[in-house]
């Protein structure tokens, strides 16, 4: 079986490379990496019979030749005279990866009251009790790409508010996928955002060559008491690109996250989230919308833990499909005993093109605590009939009248955004990419090929 083959290689990849994975990479993340790649070995790639990935056919993305690396890699990209695409045009401090690994010159940021925003890899070395206190201990190795992320991940981002601090400007993250071949690669992402602190995080994923990349990123994220973090990720690459992505936020008391996902191009995209309401007084909001087309596939997979008492939870996800493209939405609510006066919502929305276009959603309630109000549902349908012979009849054409449409659907979960420059880039890029015109970032003076 082709799976089978898969897991051989990818074992013996490890096994060839441990010497120089371990070399370039801090002792407290290589104290990790046997024991998590015992629990890879143990599942291996998830098949479409686990049934967290029933929607989503990793095969296929996996038996490709990808180059790999596990020396640090020298690149050479500059912000200021290089990248220049629309999000950037953003008031931000902007921080550059190159297939997940951190290439800035200066390898550790120190902003006012303490921020750091540094090399995964280096704030392992020069910030250990910080780092270990964290590290690998909000995600699950029973996931195995998470597992499998865990032993083979040497660099990504480091991120770090400590008690009361806060930065004027949000933080920009653009990861640019750059090489003339294609590339595998896994990247470790950790933030902590301590009590009482405030941040916003903007992940952006682009691409500077058109080669097949294949990333296995996992991101960790501590939100504090009383802290509040708004994170946004941008997925704008291109349809040879595959992107699995990790990302498990854990909420101390009274804390606050408000995060969404925006994906507008990519082959094959997979977005896992693992959020754990861990205390009392938490609230929750997540926000989803995908634009796909041609043979793309999006999936997105929830998984929302309420542990304690008094916490809320919002999902809001959404998908337009065209062509041939196929999605997936898949969402859990578990709500434990002891999580009395709970409130969760989760909802999933999703427009189809095309007879050829195919959607696939499960959302779940688990419950098991009596006094909550919970709440779940999904659609998939077409373009409301009626809603389009009314504007045909005041004159609008059909093409704009369609546009209009997709356009209302998606804008709500784009309106969720709370930093309004970022709103308004996602707006028009939503709007371009409806329109068929994000086949090349239109500022972006290296030329980044998306299409």
């Amino acid at each position: 079986m082709k799976i089978k083959k898969i897991n051989k290689d990818l074992e013996a990849l490890y096994t060839a490379n441990i010497k120089d994975i371990n070399e370039y990479s801090s002792p407290i993340i290589n104290k990790q990496r046997e024991s998590a790649f015992n629990d890879f070995k143990k599942v291996g790639i998830p098949t479409k019979s686990n049934e967290d990935y029933k929607y989503t056919d990793l095969t296929e993305t996996f038996e490709k030749n990808y180059n790999v690396t596990f020396k640090p890699i020298d690149v050479q990209i500059k912000t200021e005279n290089l990248f220049k695409c629309d999000v950037v045009r953003l008031d931000a401090d902007v921080t550059l990866l190159s297939r997940g690994r951190y290439i800035e010159e200066q390898k550790i940021k120190e902003f006012p009251k303490g921020v750091i925003v540094a090399s995964f890899n280096e704030a392992a070395k020069k910030y250990p009790e910080i780092f270990e206190k964290h590290y690998a201990k909000y995600g699950s190795t029973k996931d195995s790409l998470y597992a499998l992320n865990t032993a083979m991940a040497q660099d990504g981002i480091f991120i770090y508010f400590p008690k009361n601090s806060y930065t004027e400007k949000p933080l920009q993250i653009i990861n640019l996928l750059v090489d003339e071949k294609g590339f595998f690669y896994n990247s470790r992402n950790l933030i902590v955002i301590e009590e009482n602190a405030e941040a916003n995080l903007i992940f952006c994923d682009d691409s500077l060559s058109k080669a097949e990349f294949l990333g296995n990123t996992a991101t960790e994220i501590y939100v504090g008491k009383n802290a509040k973090l708004n994170f946004y990720k941008i997925q704008n690459e291109h349809n040879e690109s595959n992107s699995i992505s990790s990302t498990y936020i854990y909420q101390d008391k009274d804390s606050v996250f408000h995060g969404g996902v925006y994906s507008l191009l990519g082959g094959l995209i997979r977005n896992n989230f693992d959020i754990n309401l861990a205390a009392e007084g938490c609230e929750s909001d997540l926000y989803g919308l995908s634009l796909i087309d041609k043979k793309q596939h999006t999936a997105n997979f929830v998984h929302v833990n309420h542990s304690k008492s008094h916490c809320n939870s919002n999902q809001l996800f959404k998908t337009i499909l065209d062509d041939k493209a196929t999605g997936a939405f898949s969402g859990r609510v578990y709500v434990a005993k002891d999580a009395q006066q709970t409130s969760a919502n989760q909802t999933n929305r999703n427009i189809l093109l095309t007879n050829d276009a195919k959607m696939s959603t499960k959302p779940q309630l688990i419950i098991f605590a009596d006094d909550v109000k919970c709440s779940h549902g999904a659609t998939v349908g077409q373009l409301d009939e009626n809603a389009m012979f009314y504007m045909r009849a005041r004159g609008i054409p059909k093409k704009e009248a369609k546009m209009l449409l997709m356009y209302a659907f998606a804008n709500e979960c784009i309106a969720a955004v709370k930093i309004d420059a970022l709103r308004e880039n996602i707006q028009d890029l939503a709007q371009r990419r409806l329109n068929g015109e994000l086949s090349l970032c239109r500022n972006c003076s290296a030329r980044v090929v998306n299409a």
